[in-house]
């Protein structure tokens, strides 16, 4: 919405959180109407560099839509992530899961694995932690942990979890310490998580999956402040993907 890609009865709609009746209104995404469907979609894929987080791009990019033939649905992704970073990304035709997971005051936790150049000491986390002026906004607070590193390492690998979805919030906080990314990962939305699933690839969510994700959106935010920066351990992967689950690359399943 924020990009002017939806309107409502021919007017362009960027206000988080306007209502609309999905039977009455004319409302589009790119142009294209919104039609009401009785099966709901709810996709991972994680998503590799070089593709671009829309239905189609006016640069002639490879979109995430690249990476999902065999589709039926209007699926359309849920945030952003930018071209050069990989990671965890929802498609779905569920609009008001989409608006909830997207709206601010939910404050869905949204978690990246962050390369960057240089180790951050204890001030730079810190301030991060706290929250950075970018772009004459500060960022919300955050939670982030530096993990174990190498005798006379020359980069960092930080865990950062986000509330908040500014666009290229993590490279920008990073660039504002001095310590610019060189790899940024998104490994988790939410209480999603599947470091099982492979570049490139996408799979449907299970239906304990689903009602998991709708119930952390459905909560409003409580935006807790971080209670200290821990250069410690994080648990970047979490638990297992769940087993038993399909994933797909286009119409060729793995094995």
């Amino acid at each position: 919405m924020l990009d002017g890609r939806v309107t409502v009865n021919g007017v362009t709609v960027r206000e988080l959180g306007t209502k609309a009746e999905p039977g009455r209104d004319d409302i589009r995404v790119d142009g294209r109407r919104v039609k009401l469907s009785e099966h709901h979609r709810y996709l991972l894929l994680n998503k590799p560099r070089g593709y671009v987080t829309t239905r189609s791009d006016p640069q002639k990019r490879k979109t995430v839509l690249d990476l999902l033939r065999g589709i039926k649905e209007y699926v359309y992704p849920v945030g952003r992530l930018d071209y050069e970073s990989e990671g965890l990304l929802l498609l779905t035709n569920d609009g008001a899961l989409a608006a909830q997971l997207t709206h601010p005051s939910h404050g869905v936790p949204r978690v990246y694995q962050a390369r960057v150049l240089g180790v951050p000491d204890e001030h730079d986390l810190d301030r991060m932690a706290r929250g950075l002026v970018i772009d004459g906004r500060r960022t919300a607070p955050a939670d982030v942990k530096l993990q174990p590193l190498r005798r006379d390492a020359d980069e960092a690998t930080l865990i950062i979890t986000l509330r908040e979805g500014r666009n290229r919030q993590v490279r920008n906080m990073c660039e504002a310490i001095g310590h610019p990314v060189n790899h940024l990962k998104r490994v988790a939305i939410g209480p999603i998580r599947d470091p099982a699933l492979k570049l490139g690839y996408w799979r449907d969510l299970t239906p304990e999956e689903v009602e998991r994700l709708q119930a952390a959106a459905a909560r409003t935010a409580t935006r807790p402040r971080p209670d200290g920066v821990a250069a410690a351990r994080a648990d970047a992967g979490g638990h297992k993907g769940y087993e038993g689950h399909k994933e797909h690359r286009g119409k060729r399943r793995s094995t």
